[in-house]
C-alpha cells in the first residue's frame, strides 16, 4: 500500500473517531442494532435477500438502522448513535457502493433547527482539525452518470477532474428546492398539498421531458423531483449546503412543517455536488405514521416501485407507547471521506470495495 492510499484510511479512522468523540461529548449513547431484519425499512432501497433456515423465511440485511434506534429513544434512551455498515441492492457507480458505512444519530426534544446548528459544528470544527484548515480542494463528483464499474468502461468524463473550492466555515448557504427549482425554470409549482395528485405527475413529467431529465420507471412523484433536483440543484451545492422545503411525500417518516402545510421538517447536506447528510424531525404520531405507510404502499401497488419500504408493524405499535419530539440524523462516512481525501471514486476510500468478479470459462 503506497503512502497516498495509507493517508486515505488514515483520514477515514480520523473521521469516524472524531464523529464518536463529538457525539459522546454531547451525551450520546453509542449503540447497535440488528442488520438482519425480517423488514426492510428505514429507508427506501432495494434490500438484500437471504434466508434464516431455522424460521424458514426470508430475512433482509438491513437499508437503515433507523427505526431500531426510534424504538430505542421511545425505551428511555434520549440520546443514541449507531455507526455502522448498511446494506442496498443497487447500482454500482462513483458515490455508490452496496455495501456502505453511515452514523445515524437520534436527540428527543430537538428538531431539525437544532439538527442543522449541530451539523455545521461538527463539519467546520471536524475539517479544521483533521485537515488543518477550513477551505479545501476537492475534485468534482459526477453524481449524474450511473455507469456500473463491473462494465469494465473509464467512468470519469473530461469534467472529473477539475477542482473545486469548499468552503467549511458556518453558515452553510440554505436553498428551497421548490422556490429554487421554480427560480431556476420560470415555472410555478404545484401547491403543497396537491404533490400526491395525478396532476402533479404529469406535471413534473412535462418539466423532465422539456428539459431531458431521465427518469427510469417506475415514474412517481418523489422520484421526478429527485431527478430535477439532481440536474438543476446538485451543481450549485459546492461548498456545505442545506436543502429544505421537500414536500411531505417525499419522506415518510418525517415531521409535517409547523408553519408549512404540505412539507417536511427536513433538510438534506449537499457538498461537492454530493448528498451526505439526510436529517429531520421526526413524525411521531403512530397513526399518521400508519397513514403514511398505507399510502406508500399504494404507490408500490400502482406504480411499482419496489424501492418504497414496507410497513413495519413492530415499529408502528412501538410508536403507540409515545416516541417524544426527537429529531434523527444520517452521515454517509464514505462520501465524506471521499471529500476529505480529494477521491473521485468511493473505491478509494473502501479497503475492498465491491467489484465484480473475473468469470473464469468452465472446462469440462
Amino acid at each position: 500500500m503506497n503512502n497516498d492510499v495509507r493517508e486515505k484510511f488514515i483520514i477515514r479512522t480520523k473521521i469516524i473517531n472524531y464523529i464518536r468523540k463529538f457525539l459522546n461529548n454531547l451525551g450520546f449513547l453509542e449503540v447497535e442494532t440488528p442488520m438482519m431484519t425480517f423488514t426492510a425499512s428505514g429507508a427506501t432501497a432495494k434490500p438484500f435477500v437471504t434466508h434464516h433456515a431455522d424460521f424458514k423465511r426470508d430475512i433482509f440485511m438491513r437499508i437503515a438502522p433507523e427505526l431500531y434506534l426510534k424504538q430505542l429513544v421511545i425505551g428511555g434512551l434520549d440520546r443514541v448513535y449507531e455507526i455502522g455498515r448498511q446494506f442496498r441492492n443497487e447500482s454500482i457507480d462513483m458515490t455508490h457502493n452496496p455495501e456502505f458505512t453511515s452514523c445515524e444519530f437520534y436527540m428527543a426534544y430537538n428538531d431539525m433547527y437544532d439538527l442543522m446548528n449541530i451539523t455545521e459544528n461538527l463539519l467546520s470544527n471536524m475539517v479544521k482539525e483533521i485537515i488543518g484548515k477550513s477551505v479545501i480542494k476537492c475534485q468534482r463528483k459526477n453524481n449524474n452518470k450511473r455507469e456500473e464499474y463491473n462494465k469494465g468502461g473509464n467512468d470519469k468524463d473530461d469534467n472529473d477532474d477539475k477542482e473545486i473550492e469548499i468552503d467549511f466555515t458556518p453558515p452553510f448557504k440554505r436553498l428551497d428546492v421548490i422556490n429554487y427549482l421554480e427560480q431556476i425554470l420560470d415555472i410555478k409549482f404545484p401547491l403543497p398539498h396537491e404533490w400526491g395528485t395525478e396532476a402533479t405527475n404529469e406535471f413534473l413529467e412535462n418539466i423532465c421531458i422539456k428539459h431531458h431529465v431521465k427518469c427510469n420507471p417506475p415514474r412517481t412523484n418523489s422520484r421526478l423531483l429527485e431527478k430535477l433536483i439532481s440536474k438543476f440543484i446538485q451543481p450549485n451545492c459546492k461548498s456545505p449546503t442545506f436543502l429544505t422545503g421537500f414536500p411531505t411525500i417525499m419522506c415518510p417518516l418525517s415531521k409535517r412543517h409547523r408553519d408549512h402545510p404540505g412539507i417536511s421538517e427536513r433538510f438534506e447536506v449537499f457538498i461537492a455536488e454530493s448528498e451526505l447528510i439526510n436529517a429531520y424531525t421526526e413524525l411521531n404520531d403512530p397513526f399518521e405514521q400508519r397513514e403514511r405507510f398505507n399510502e406508500q404502499m399504494k404507490i408500490k401497488k400502482d406504480k411499482g416501485d419496489k424501492e418504497i419500504q414496507l410497513i413495519d408493524e413492530s415499529f408502528c405499535t412501538s410508536l403507540e407507547y409515545g416516541l417524544p419530539p426527537t429529531a434523527g440524523w444520517g452521515l454517509g462516512i464514505d462520501r465524506l471521506t471521499m471529500i476529505l481525501t480529494n477521491s473521485i471514486s468511493i473505491k478509494e476510500v473502501l479497503l475492498f470495495p465491491t467489484i465484480k468478479p473475473i468469470e473464469s470459462n468452465n472446462r469440462s
